[in-house]
């Protein structure tokens, strides 16, 4: 193996609390103390973009997942207790849910399905399910994007991405474990898990979860513990869950796209349409008379003649000019609302009816479904509110076009009075009232114009003219002016129905709510309805394995939780479980693994063996250049280990205390052969691993070319990422970054399949990111947060850093 190529360096700002690679492309996600999330490319460590904290999402950042296709990246904020997901490409939060507990690890995998003959069967029935996922695209139109700001709409209604299932893994302090299909729907909650999670790893045959955590031994002391768990119900029913989980995110993104559908109407309402209930409400307080408004209307209508008070309110309130802006902006916000309502709100509400029922089928299924807990029950309730909120959009699309023929027929009545009053000239087509037109404005005002006294009490005005607005506010109280139903048949004859009134096939329409209220009340009955079968999931999942490794010393504040060991690894192909970790207080030089079947019942042999790191670099097979200082009784240390393939481990090595002139040394270490012990280890359960770690078998490992000095860094942790074949080394002061590409030699003749698809997505990706990344790079580390510290950052150009690396590569060669 050829040597690594170090590509970029950087001196950060902030410190870093945690470090991603993206599993597909060349790009590493950071989060720093300052609460901002940045995504930065492999060349020269160049940012692509930054997300800076908000008060909406939060400042602590705690953990960092990336969706198994790279486009979408999740990270949980521990202050506010949200997880969000970002899209990768144009830096947009497309989707946050709030958590219980704050949120200390994720994992984010994709299933993978296996090839035995017990699973043909199931992988045909599963591909039914893919095939017949588009057919909601046969009988529902397509959504319309959102307008202006919610222009990421469609990203939201891409927020599935493929087909096949993929899960976000989520844990927190207090033991709480929540899967996430999709990274959305929420289809398992596991509330038995001891201690706080500190890493988590769900195989991607669905078979078990492997979860290390953090308990208090019976000293009080911090103990590191292995749990197997077992999660068979989800692999033993893929092709269902796929299908239930599938379903039910189309829901999510449905809700989401309906609130946003439900913002954009409310920003479209304006506050100028209330100008007149209060210049009304104005008139009233300050006039002398006790003729009523209505009256005062009414007088002008008939005989065109007005009292001076309300001549007064007319030209020098309301003014003809402003008279026509309230016109228009009337006419311009109930127009958008009514387009929102016709074209977003009723497909939506389609849309929701259509998937929900197809939910009501796959629960009378009950030999596939019913072991996941669909209540058919709690389905019907959800298919009954999404039908009362449709109700209510259409009431309100009829109060706005009622609304709309009242306003326009009043203001040309009103704006001609105004311009005789102004003894202006009156254009001769706005002259021409019919009887049916003074009718019409007449039952207008004897309607509208009434003052009323308990309608003060309540908003603070004696009118309500507009009757838009009270449908878009967020209030429990009800409709200040609920429509009039006397004289509809329907509602007369369903009244004087008996076996109709209750039937269940009529959704109950609400009259008094508002459309806020109907769409919260419908929010509240589809998540009862998604919660159960998280319940009866989560309920299944069984401890099969509990293993305490070894005590640690109180974790020390200044080290990042997400950077300390142990670190986990699932194996697709050969469905194992990995995990490395070191014990110093025991023995420092060594490090130490476990496996485990992805079964937690199928038994394994060589299941926990250590590497010994004592002259891991020998001098007589030192490569060509390497360092003379490096001597065979130099005994390192592991500093920290992360997986780089199913093949191979990527570590950060230290000399020991009085040596550190040596240097730290980044790593690669063959997993064959140190699973090749003979020997078998017997593990005591009544002890921990540390208590019996000279019974461990070892492994002596000796280098040649895979290794490198990391000369004039302190370094202390590595994140890596094997398709890409790329590493990124960060210092103990969690500032100082090095780029790294592995296996420089061989990646023209050994790239896969996987690799070469990667690329094409960085070339698009890049493409499409060039120049906002490239404007962004050069203020890089030299922003307002940056403190004393960032001035020290390297400002050399991206051709000095090359001649300064060539140059020091052609030193190490000499």
């Amino acid at each position: 193996m050829p040597a690594f190529r170090q590509v970029g360096e950087k001196q950060l700002p902030n410190p870093v609390l945690c470090m991603a690679w993206s599993p597909k492309r060349d790009l590493i996600a950071l989060a720093n103390t300052s609460g901002e999330l940045l995504l930065h490319r492999l060349a020269n460590f160049h940012r692509v973009w930054s997300l800076p904290a908000t008060e909406h999402t939060g400042k602590e950042i705690t953990a960092l997942a990336w969706r198994p296709d790279g486009k979408i990246l999740a990270f949980a904020l521990g202050d506010t207790k949200q997880v969000v997901l970002c899209d990768v490409e144009k830096a947009e939060i497309l989707h946050l849910f709030t958590v219980e507990n704050a949120v200390s690890c994720m994992h984010w995998m994709e299933v993978v399905e296996e090839s035995s003959n017990n699973w043909l069967m199931s992988s045909s029935v599963l591909s039914s399910f893919y095939n017949s996922e588009d057919e909601s695209k046969l009988f529902l139109p397509k959504l319309p994007a959102l307008p202006k700001s919610e222009e990421k709409s469609d990203e939201i209604m891409n927020l599935l991405g493929d087909v096949r299932l993929n899960i976000l893994v989520v844990g927190g302090a207090s033991g709480c474990v929540e899967l996430y299909a999709y990274g959305m729907y929420r289809i398992a909650t596991l509330s038995e898990v001891p201690g706080s999670c500190r890493s988590l790893s769900l195989s991607t045959d669905l078979k078990s979860l492997s979860v290390i955590t953090e308990v208090r031994s019976v000293d009080n002391d911090p103990e590191i513990c292995y749990v197997q768990l077992d999660t068979g119900l989800l692999s033993d029913c893929l092709p269902e869950v796929t299908r239930m989980a599938r379903k039910f995110s189309h829901i999510s993104t449905l809700l989401q796209y309906l609130r946003l559908s439900l913002t954009c109407m409310c920003e479209a309402w304006e506050e100028i349409l209330m100008q007149m209930d209060l210049r009304l409400t104005k008139f009233v307080q300050e006039k002398n008379t006790s003729t009523q408004v209505q009256d005062e209307f009414l007088e002008l209508l008939l005989w065109g003649q007005s009292s001076p008070e309300l001549q007064a309110l007319l030209m020098n309130q309301l003014t003809v000019k402003g008279l026509k802006k309230l016109g228009q902006s009337i006419e311009s916000s109930y127009s958008s609302i009514q387009k929102l309502v016709i074209s977003h709100l009723q497909s939506g509400s389609e849309a929701l009816l259509y998937h929900l029922s197809e939910v009501r089928g796959m629960c009378l299924w009950k030999h596939k479904f019913e072991p996941l807990g669909l209540n058919a029950v709690a389905i019907e309730d959800a298919i009954t509110a999404v039908g009362s909120f449709s109700l209510k959009a259409n009431e309100l699309l009829q109060v706005i076009d009622k609304s709309m023929k009242n306003f326009k027929a009043f203001f040309r009545w009103l704006y001609v009075a105004m311009l005789r009053m102004c003894e202006e000239h009156v254009p001769p087509e706005l002259n021409k009232m019919t009887q049916k037109d003074i009718s019409f404005v007449a039952d207008f005002l004897s309607e509208h114009f009434s003052e009323n006294e308990e309608l003060f009490d309540r908003k603070g005005k004696y009118f309500n003219v507009e009757r838009v607005g009270q449908y878009l506010k967020d209030e429990d109280d009800d409709l200040v002016s609920p429509p009039n139903i006397k004289g509809n048949q329907w509602l007369k004859f369903l009244q004087e129905s008996t076996f109709l009134k209750v039937s269940p096939l009529l959704f109950p329409s609400y009259p008094h709510k508002s459309l806020h209220f109907v769409k919260r009340m419908m929010e509240g009955v589809i998540e009862r309805c998604l919660q159960n079968p998280a319940k009866v999931i989560g309920t299944s999942v069984k401890q099969a394995v509990f293993m305490p490794l070894y005590t640690v010393p109180e974790s020390s504040e200044n080290t990042p939780r997400l950077f300390e060991l142990p670190s986990q690894w699932n194996d697709k192909k050969a469905n194992m479980h990995y995990v490395v970790f070191t014990m110093p207080e025991v023995s420092p030089c060594k490090l130490y693994m476990l496996r485990r079947a992805t079964d937690p019942y199928r038994p394994v042999a060589n299941s926990v063996v250590s590497v010994d790191l004592s002259n891991i670099l020998s001098a007589g097979l030192r490569p060509e250049g390497g360092p003379a200082d490096v001597q065979p009784d130099c005994v390192y240390s592991c500093m920290d280990a992360r997986f780089y393939d199913d093949e191979m481990l990527t570590v950060v090595l230290c000399a020991p205390e009085g040596e550190e002139e040596r240097g730290r040394v980044l790593a690669q270490l063959p997993l064959g052969s140190a699973h090749s012990c003979q020997n078998e280890f017997n593990w005591d359960p009544a002890l921990r691993l540390d208590q019996q770690s000279g019974s461990v078998p070892s492994q002596a490992l000796v280098l040649e070319n895979q290794w490198r000095i990391l000369e004039n860094m302190k370094a202390q942790f590595v994140a890596v990422n094997g398709i890409r074949k790329v590493a990124c080394v960060l210092s103990a002061n969690l500032r100082h970054v090095r780029m790294f590409e592995m296996d420089v030699e061989d990646e023209e003749d050994e790239e896969g399949g996987d690799s070469q698809n990667a690329s094409a997505d960085q070339d698009v990706l890049e493409a499409s990111m060039t120049s906002q990344g490239d404007g962004e790079d050069e203020g890089d580390g030299s922003g307002p947060r940056g403190g004393p510290e960032s001035g020290a950052e390297a400002k050399e150009p991206a051709e000095d850093v090359e001649t300064h690396l060539e140059s020091q590569e052609e030193l190490e060669l000499a």
